[in-house]
């Protein structure tokens, strides 16, 4: 039964009846993502699975009051249809109709509770759960929907309003594009979150349990290792580019399962050094590497945790006498059995002058490399000049790290890759115009890149401003459909540092991109405007998706 609309204006109606099919949109996401959790997650959940069915519909009208609560209080005051959205909202909710003075009620006391409550605690079961990530685009999709319904109830949309929306809009990828690694930090965040979930159990108006913690029915350590190892060399043959590195690193994964299992038959093991330099410009993946190796050296049983701890100079380094030593160590002592990998590592001593405290943590970490060879993998990371001239000037750390990994640059199509699996995790479509715009601006930067150019952090950024732009393009278009807003025009495509002609005369159906067949192997062009679409090689016959290529100019 809905909630009485005959005050409402005659064009709410529609509005209102929207809003109905918005919120069971949302119901039916929380509830299949819930099974979806349980399915994928049997140890974790199997114990608990009632509970976290329970929190996550907690969660959900959690979420959707707050959203409500935003957008009628951004001009001051509750209109008539407001109250009418709420109603409907809150017998969604709680499968009841309020009375008037009971709505009015209700809503002063979410509003004063909801203020309180941060986005993140409301979505950190969609970074916590792979399932559940799968679904961020459609989360992201209906909230959106369910604010712009709230914001043109009245049959139109105040500035304050679009305002309110366009940050709403921020906020969501603000939490929801980040994706946390599996880490102690992680960990950490996730606890300190606590008190704001508690909240979010109190507006749902329900006692909700906390989220479920693992079982102790967990699989054999044998297993549990052997499935850890396989998920982490499956993430790093995923990364886009990095052949090299992914090459080397199944050459190192291949070794060690040799030696492991000639230790196993009772036959001599060659022992060799882990630690590692990783040389490249930033956003390169070294530190996404490095986590993948520390999970792959403790599926392999090298590293008893395999954990990664990420630190520079000011973390090994002090700054007054008789400090920097125990600072050091104690950052090691946080990396046994797993790795420490040190960024910016040229900086540990300086190029010039005396530098005593630098020289006396970099003892330090010879010294514990040594003593603790095997419990501790250290990686030193920065730029590949800076490095060289580092173990140049230091003879005794250049014999210790045997291995070297280079990252390089990544390429325009590479970057692209990047910039679409964003896309695809967000549910954003990408046409054939945007891309064309894409790697004209990468190569644009490409061709003018330093030792400072962002690799991956410059997809991140282009692919954050791309939706922003998208935002402020359709924030008062109504009715808002799926297309609008996920669909990626060539317009809100803006690269940093490209000016105007790193896109003159692009013309998806004039210009060419040419790439490798996945059949033959050979060079094969195309128009642009096929970008994204399934093309076949004339050569091979072999078909296949054309997502990204060279741009070819003045050819």
């Amino acid at each position: 039964m809905h909630a009485d609309s005959s005050n409402a204006d005659a064009d709410a109606e529609p509005l209102l009846e929207q809003f109905r099919q918005e919120l069971a949109h949302c119901r039916r996401l929380f509830s299949e993502g819930a099974e979806q959790c349980i399915a994928a997650h049997p140890q974790r959940l199997r114990q608990e699975s009632s509970r976290f069915r329970q929190r996550l519909l907690e969660l959900e009208r959690g979420l959707l009051v707050k959203i409500l609560v935003e957008i009628a209080q951004s001009d001051w005051r509750w209109t008539e249809n407001e109250y009418l959205l709420a109603s409907e909202l809150f017998e969604h909710c709680w499968a009841r109709r309020l009375s008037r003075a009971e709505l009015k009620q209700t809503l002063k006391e979410v509003a004063a509770r909801s203020s309180e409550l941060s986005w993140a605690s409301l979505f950190r079961p969609f970074a916590e759960y792979p399932a559940l990530r799968k679904r961020i685009g459609d989360l992201e999709t209906v909230l959106l929907r369910v604010g712009n319904l709230a914001a043109k109830i009245d049959g139109h949309v105040c500035p304050q309003e679009t305002e309110r929306l366009k940050w709403i809009h921020a906020e969501l990828h603000r939490c929801l594009l980040p994706v946390p690694l599996d880490s102690e930090e992680g960990s950490a965040a996730a606890k300190d979150d606590s008190a704001e979930i508690g909240l979010a159990e109190e507006i749902a108006c329900d006692g909700a349990a906390p989220l479920a913690e693992r079982s102790a029915d967990e699989p054999p350590k044998a297993a549990a290792d052997q499935a850890a190892l396989e998920t982490a060399l499956n993430e790093l043959q995923g990364l886009i580019g990095l052949d090299g590195i992914k090459r080397d690193v199944s050459e190192l994964t291949n070794f060690l399962k040799v030696q492991r299992e000639r230790g196993r038959l009772g036959l001599p093991q060659t022992k060799v050094s882990l630690h590692m330099i990783f040389s490249g410009n930033p956003g390169t993946g070294k530190t996404t590497v490095a986590r993948l190796l520390g999970r792959i050296f403790g599926g392999l049983g090298v590293l008893s945790r395999g954990h990664l701890i990420e630190t520079d100079r000011s973390g090994l380094v002090a700054r007054y006498a008789g400090q920097t030593g125990p600072k050091t160590h104690q950052k090691i002592d946080e990396a046994l059995d797993g790795v420490l990998f040190i960024d910016e590592a040229y900086s540990l001593v300086a190029e010039r002058g005396e530098d005593a405290y630098g020289n006396e943590a970099l003892q330090a970490l010879l010294k514990r490399m040594e003593d603790d060879r095997n419990r501790l993998v250290v990686v030193l990371a920065g730029y590949p000049d800076s490095l060289d001239r580092l173990l140049d000037a230091n003879p005794g750390l250049a014999s210790r790290f045997g291995r070297r990994l280079d990252f390089p640059d990544y390429s325009a199509p590479e970057l692209g890759r990047i910039f679409q699996s964003m896309c695809e995790a967000n549910k954003y479509s990408l046409p054939a115009a945007a891309r064309l715009r894409l790697l004209a601006g990468f190569q644009y930067l490409l061709d003018r890149s330093d030792e400072k150019f962002g690799n991956g952090r410059l997809a991140r950024n282009a692919f954050e401003t791309a939706i922003r732009r998208l935002a402020n393009r359709v924030a008062d278009i109504a009715p808002l459909t799926a297309e609008l807003l996920t669909t990626i025009d060539a317009d809100d495509v803006l690269l940093p540092g490209a000016p105007d002609e790193a896109y003159r005369d692009l013309d998806a159906a004039a210009t060419r991109i040419s790439t490798v067949c996945p059949g033959c192997r050979e060079t094969v062009r195309s128009l642009a405007a096929h970008l994204g679409w399934r093309v076949q090689c004339r050569r091979c016959g072999h078909g296949f998706r054309l997502d990204w290529g060279d741009l070819e100019r003045g050819r």
